[in-house]
């Protein structure tokens, strides 16, 4: 075959285009009537069920063929063997017990996927399909999910900012996700670090706190999103202009009321150290007032008793009078009698 330009010059081809042309028709002249498998790469919802395909193309009869589904990372490493017509239960791994099964009437048409039923976590990996007799092989891949949608709500108010605080919460992913906020025009929002929470049956709950001010379009959206097996949830949420407005109104209020607050805490504070001084004195005035009364009634007394001394007339010796006394060398004092003690 000859090529030419649109002036009538033969084109001639390059020779990295001829090796091409060369190498393509001899695969097509060795593998003519040959079937290969064909695979491909799949994503399961966890709890479902999954079909792992795999067929011959050309379509050709394996339902006489062996046939082996394996994943080579575990030990045994079969998950489905069918030979002589029927399944080889004993050489499986015990993880896929009763969960795997061949669609028998189209092996006949070179159909011979696998299904998997009640998809776990510790499913996910690569999986062979082998037909030993053609020496035929394909790999699928199979990544396991689980989603579910947000829920977006409000978290409180910050008042300093004049904002709202959303917070954004999904339960039940697997593998963990990633959670994003987004504006009206699909902008990524500056939200708080996103937690996340792994429960005992491997499946993880996010959730993040964004806070939002008033803008043209209130629409807010939190996007959950896994990249490995390409699911996406979002929920979007509508702040209409009032309660901004009101939430404005109620700041200015609320500072207006905390500064008069202040201010009234301030007096208390300022009236109540003047009565506690003024308390003070009028204690120490009592005080000295107190002392000075009692110094002068003590004044007065020794006065009178002074006086009273001067005016007593002295008794005589016969009356009460004290005589010492001596008793083994001691001064007894006995009033008005003498007593001589041995």
């Amino acid at each position: 075959m000859m090529l030419f330009h649109t002036d009538g010059k033969r084109l001639r081809p390059h020779p990295r285009t001829l090796r091409v042309w060369v190498f393509t028709l001899l695969l097509t002249y060795f593998c003519r009537g040959e079937s290969q498998l064909i695979g491909s790469s799949v994503v399961a919802t966890l709890g479902n069920d999954v079909v792992l395909p795999c067929h011959l193309e050309p379509a050709k009869d394996a339902a006489d063929l062996a046939l082996e589904w394996t994943r080579p990372d575990l030990n045994p490493r079969f998950v489905h063997v069918w030979r002589s017509g029927q399944e080889l239960v004993f050489k499986k791994h015990k993880s896929f017990e009763g969960r795997t099964s061949l669609f028998v009437d189209e092996l006949m048409f070179g159909n011979i996927s696998l299904k998997l039923s009640k998809v776990k976590p510790a499913d996910r990996g690569t999986y062979q399909c082998f037909i030993p007799a053609l020496d035929r092989q394909s790999f699928v891949q199979l990544h396991v999910g689980a989603v579910s949608s947000p829920v977006i709500r409000l978290a409180g108010t910050d008042r300093d900012k004049g904002g709202v605080v959303l917070q954004c919460k999904s339960e039940g992913w697997y593998p963990e996700p990633e959670v994003l906020w987004l504006d009206a025009e699909g902008n990524l929002l500056s939200a708080g670090p996103t937690e996340t929470i792994r429960g005992p049956d491997d499946l993880y709950t996010v959730s993040s706190r964004v806070t939002v001010e008033k803008r043209p379009s209130n629409r807010f959206t939190c996007r959950v999103q896994q990249k490995d097996t390409n699911q996406t949830r979002d929920t979007e949420i509508l702040m209409p202009d009032d309660f901004f407005d009101l939430l404005s109104s109620s700041s200015s209020t609320i500072t207006g009321l905390a500064v008069s607050l202040a201010v009234f805490v301030i007096l208390f504070f300022l009236l109540l150290l003047f009565s506690v001084w003024n308390w003070r004195q009028n204690v120490i005035k009592t005080k000295r007032s107190t002392t000075s009364g009692t110094v002068s009634r003590e004044e007065k007394n020794t006065t009178e008793i002074s006086s009273g001394e001067e005016m007593k007339p002295l008794k005589g010796k016969g009356e009460n009078e004290r005589k010492p006394v001596s008793r083994n060398g001691k001064l007894l004092l006995v009033k008005g009698i003498k007593t001589k003690i041995r």
